[in-house]
């Protein structure tokens, strides 16, 4: 992973490896998600990837030049292979743009998000994360009321560097970490029994120093992208009206507040498995700064820790590394991310799952229903009736899905509430069907079950349901 032309060798042969442990599933034509601009149908891995309707001929043109800004290999600039010959100002060879690392975690954003989709966590035991993250954090408060980094590793695990080892191919990152899951049963009150898991992580070979005291380790999937602009178009009231009215059911949602870099103040946040992001331009900047290595306009400075020498004293690529003219499509293809089209709707089993999601109480929390207002970045978005089942507020999930790490006015044990669009596409979009934060539910069975705090009402309701019943419900999930 390590520039030029090696980059793209290895990073396609870590996914070679990766799809040979769990070969995707082939999915029935019938399954097959059409886009929603055009109105045909896609290829099936491809149906996260799609424009919403109605932009123009301009408006797709920088949508599909976001797609590869998405997809493209960032490259060295200290590559041993390829001399520093070029303008760094220009594209580099095969394609690629200057600027990656010194420290991070893929080379690409598809590295993470293949196909728009969400991460996946490896099967067997013993194996090193891979599209996943760790994050990081110490007890206290960072600035903003932000978390605290870790003094020597900043606020994650970088996994891959180019600065401390001569041998490019070694690969040492700040460490290696590890996955162990732990497995126990689950019985239905009819008898079924089913085999949950919770991972363990393992942080090993760290290259600079020890871990703080008292450090704080999350485990995170990467989320899917599809139909972000959706819900950065929802207005705030909205968001708040939902809040008030699940207080009358017993439940406590509560935005996140958290500093918006752009607008240097602090507003609500939407995205991120904590809702510790405010925007999509911010949560595009973040993730290229701490998973590439790549500055922005608003991130102009890598994340070496003061320990980290080699990193600081690392060649550079152009100023910023993610220049207007690659940060302004990526963040429009962001905004312009379309969702598939609900499936089987007309089926009884999806009828009665849906009869069943209400029954239990899960939409209390995933509104299925909600209306953006005007959203200036891509218009077409603006005053639609949406179905994202999410109200995007803050939940506390029960010790057993807690990760113990605040994030602003998050707890260590809140989640915000993910959106369902596009789930039971996972697997044809990437192979994966790692839920819940940490990925360690294999399927949507297991990620309800998990289900603690605030929604063990609704989670144990769904558990007194029938073996059918309960079928009936996945089966309505599974095409929303």
């Amino acid at each position: 992973m390590y520039g030029g032309f090696r980059v793209k060798k290895l990073w396609l042969s870590l996914l070679s490896a990766l799809l040979v442990l769990q070969p995707m599933t082939a999915v029935p034509k019938e399954t097959v998600a059409k886009a929603a601009s055009p109105q045909e149908e896609v290829v099936p891995q491809e149906v996260y990837r799609q424009p919403v309707p109605g932009l123009s001929a301009k408006d797709l043109q920088k949508f599909r030049k976001g797609d590869r800004v998405f997809t493209n290999f960032w490259i060295a600039v200290n590559n041993p292979v390829i001399p520093l010959v070029w303008d760094l100002s220009q594209p580099g060879p095969a394609g690629g743009e200057w600027g990656l690392g010194p420290m991070f975690m893929a080379t690409n954003c598809a590295g993470c998000h293949l196909n728009a989709g969400r991460g996946r966590a490896l099967d067997p035991s013993g194996l090193r994360v891979f599209q996943q993250l760790v994050r990081l954090s110490i007890p206290g408060e960072g600035p903003h009321g932000g978390p605290k980094p870790d003094p020597n590793y900043g606020n994650d695990i970088q996994s891959f560097d180019m600065v401390t080892r001569k041998d490019p191919e070694a690969r040492a990152g700040e460490g290696e970490v590890f996955l162990d899951w732990v497995f126990s049963t689950f019985t239905f009150p009819d008898g079924t029994e089913i085999e949950l898991r919770k991972p363990s992580v393992r942080i090993e070979n760290l290259n600079f120093g020890p871990l703080a005291d008292g450090i704080m380790i999350s485990l995170r999937n990467t989320q899917a992208l599809l139909g972000m602009g959706y819900l950065e178009a929802i207005p705030e009231k909205d968001i708040l009206k939902n809040a008030e009215r699940q207080k009358a059911l017993g439940l406590n949602g509560r935005p996140n507040y958290v500093w918006d870099d752009f607008k240097k103040k602090t507003v609500m946040g939407r995205f991120g498995w904590k809702a510790n992001q405010p925007s999509i331009k911010q949560q595009i900047a973040a993730a290229f700064l701490a998973d590439i290595g790549i500055t922005s306009e608003v991130y102009p400075e890598q994340l070496c820790t003061p320990v980290q020498k080699e990193c600081l004293e690392a060649l550079k690529g152009s100023k910023p590394e993610l220049r207007p003219d690659l940060f302004e499509p990526i963040t429009f293809w962001s905004q312009s991310l379309d969702v598939p089209a609900q499936r089987n709707r007309d089926t009884p089993a999806f009828k009665q799952g849906e009869k069943l999601f209400e029954t239990a109480g899960c939409a209390a929390c995933h509104v299925p229903e909600m209306r953006t207002g005007k959203y200036p970045a891509v218009p077409q978005i603006g005053n639609k009736l949406i179905r994202p089942y999410t109200d995007l507020l803050l939940h506390d999930m029960g010790p057993d899905l807690a990760d113990g790490r605040p994030d602003f006015k998050a707890s260590g044990s809140d989640w915000r509430t993910p959106p369902l669009w596009g789930l039971g596409l996972s697997a044809q979009v990437n192979a994966s069907t790692s839920f819940l934060h940490d990925g360690r539910a294999r399927n949507l069975l297991e990620a309800i079950v998990w289900h603690g705090g605030e929604a063990k009402s609704a989670r144990d309701k769904f558990v007194a349901f029938t073996k059918t019943q309960r079928e009936d419900l996945l089966f309505f999930l599974n095409g929303i």
